[in-house]
């Protein structure tokens, strides 16, 4: 047999290979799209023909106000840390919160950045060790600092809010977690990456995955019925749920040596029972602005792919270990989706070897 007729034959079975497992995956994303538009039609025919619809302005007041515990953690980030933080205090106003900033003893000129904005609402939290360690194992440091402030000054937060330093709150963010955090044991909001004109590209690829993901993905999981996970930023955990994660581990909520702890945080409440919901919700009555957390995102090639290598170290590979895989089959699909990153890699590779063989 001639090498031509073995190349033929291999290209053949890469072809049928990359051919099967792209038609399964395109079914499954199909799935997806048509539930999501069976559920917007359900909506608009059977719940807002019946009921108005809801608004972050005009919501009612919680029953029970209460603070809001902010954490930030940050690492070499003196460029923006200073006007995140006067951001932030400009759009929240007189909301009822604490933002506890993390910094390392390392990192002089972050340290130096914070203390540029002078606000009682502010507390700068000293991680003696050298940086950078693991953003869980910062937020774990945080955590500390604010069960010290709870102590010292006799309150408890209503929850716990995750941000990061680059990160464009919304005005209404912290009234909306007042509210709905009374409904839920976690609370996810929209993330929209502000595009960089510089970067049309790798920019521009993140505002397309997180339109899918928070646009769609995100709903259609909470329809099914599976756990929410949480993005990392422009979310809120209930303090009592926050208090039997570091219960479960050694009075550490956050799984220090975890790549992918927002991630993996959000299946371990649902794990327990907790209530984890996505809110996209307008700001106000005539508009189609919804309430969400901005932020910038990788603009370059290098910083993108060890974001993206991260993520899918953490949720694919890693991610098949922790939390153990429970619930109906909507969790045990969307656990199957978040894991199908590397054979989606494999598929990628058969199908351009197809192509050069031939």
């Amino acid at each position: 047999m001639s090498l031509a007729f073995v190349l033929t034959d291999i290209a053949s079975e890469l072809a049928l290979f990359a051919a099967v497992g792209f038609l399964l995956f395109a079914l499954d994303d199909l799935v997806v799209d048509l539930i999501y538009f069976a559920r917007r039609l359900w909506r608009s025919l059977a719940v807002y023909s019946r009921y108005p619809r809801a608004f972050a302005g005009t919501l009612p007041a919680p029953s029970k106000p209460g603070r809001i515990a902010v954490l930030v953690p940050a690492w070499d980030e003196s460029a923006v840390i200073a006007d995140m933080l006067r951001s932030t205090l400009r759009r929240w106003g007189d909301a009822n919160y604490r933002i506890f900033v993390g910094f390392y003893a390392n990192d002089p000129l972050t340290e130096a950045a914070i203390a540029q904005v002078d606000d009682p609402r502010i507390e700068a939290v000293l991680v003696e060790e050298h940086g950078p360690t693991t953003k869980a194992d910062c937020l774990n440091r945080l955590y500390d600092a604010l069960l010290a402030a709870e102590c010292r000054e006799g309150w408890t937060a209503k929850a716990v809010v995750l941000h990061d330093s680059e990160d464009l709150v919304h005005p209404l963010e912290i009234a909306l977690f007042d509210a709905m955090i009374e409904k839920a044991s976690l609370v996810q909001l929209p993330v929209i990456p502000l595009p960089d004109p510089d970067s049309p590209w790798i920019s521009g690829h993140y505002c397309d995955e997180f339109a899918e993901s928070h646009g769609k993905e995100l709903v259609v999981r909470e329809a099914v019925g599976a756990s929410i996970p949480l993005a990392g930023v422009g979310c809120a955990i209930a303090r009592c749920a926050i208090a039997r994660l570091a219960a479960d581990n050694h009075g550490h909520p956050f799984a220090a040596q975890c790549m992918t702890e927002d991630y993996e945080l959000g299946l371990r409440v649902g794990a327990f029972g907790g209530k984890t919901m996505f809110v996209r919700i307008p700001a106000v009555p005539g508009s189609r602005s919804v309430v969400s957390s901005r932020g910038h995102f990788p603009a370059t090639l290098d910083a993108a792919v060890r974001q993206k290598a991260r993520w899918i170290g953490g949720i694919a590979l890693a991610g098949w270990e922790l939390p153990p895989w429970r619930g109906g089959i909507g969790e045990r699909w969307m656990r199957m989706r978040d894991r199908r990153g590397p054979l989606a890699a494999l598929l990628l590779v058969a199908g351009y070897g197809a192509i050069l063989l031939w």
